[in-house]
């Protein structure tokens, strides 16, 4: 090390700078090293070269704190967000998939009022499509019932109308029944799938139910 890393303190550890020194040192060196002391490092060896990697890494950070903008840390959420878009959009619109759901809507609007709607949300069509709806009692006795039969729903549709929407009356909207949802369809590999929901309803005036059929997903399945 050079002389600098050598300045001589006194007992209180404050330097001892004579006329000598700062000709052999130099009047910028000597700032140095009081600032060094000032920041409470040790004029020793260690002491500066800890001083000195500080500086560093000050600078280092100073320096990617100027390149990482918050205009680039925008656009990089931006980026990002765009790339989970299109590989949600891959596996939701392009993997071959099937995915059937029911959504039923039970109201007591002067009797019992069930409506029905089937969802293809796959990404292939279905057909030889058949959906039957019984309003039973608790005993299992049939008193209302609505069904539908399609060839086909495409893939991303759904399927509603008269022929699923029932009103029974007659009966009343104190007891507890039961709403059978018995769906049957041809995926797109050929093969019948049969799906059988109950619910029990009574207890209150409005309810609401999404049944799903299981999922089949090329290649996983």
């Amino acid at each position: 090390m050079s002389d600098e890393r050598h300045i001589a303190v006194d007992e209180h550890g404050d330097m001892l700078v004579h006329e000598d020194d700062i000709k052999s040192v130099g009047l910028l060196d000597v700032a140095r090293l009081q600032k060094i002391e000032s920041l409470g490092y040790s004029l020793d060896e260690d002491g500066i070269e800890t001083y000195e990697d500080m500086q560093r890494a000050s600078k280092a950070f100073v320096k990617i704190r100027g390149e990482v903008s918050p205009s680039r840390v925008a656009l990089a959420g931006i980026v990002f967000l765009l790339l989970l878009g299109v590989i949600f959009s891959g596996w939701y619109w392009a993997l071959p998939r099937d995915a059937i759901d029911v959504e039923t809507q039970y109201l007591q609007r002067g009797g019992h009022l069930i409506m029905s709607e089937i969802h293809n949300v796959g990404s292939r069509d279905i057909t030889d499509v058949s959906v039957q709806i019984e309003f039973q009692s608790i005993d299992g006795e049939v008193l209302g019932m609505m069904s539908i039969e399609v060839e086909r729903i495409a893939s991303h549709s759904s399927l509603a109308g008269d022929d699923l929407e029932m009103l029974v009356i007659g009966y009343t909207v104190w007891d507890e029944y039961f709403i059978s949802i018995d769906v049957q369809y041809t995926d797109y590999n050929g093969k019948v799938q049969s799906e059988l929901w109950s619910h029990s309803v009574g207890v209150w005036s409005s309810e609401h139910f999404n049944d799903k059929a299981e999922r089949s997903t090329w290649p996983i399945s």
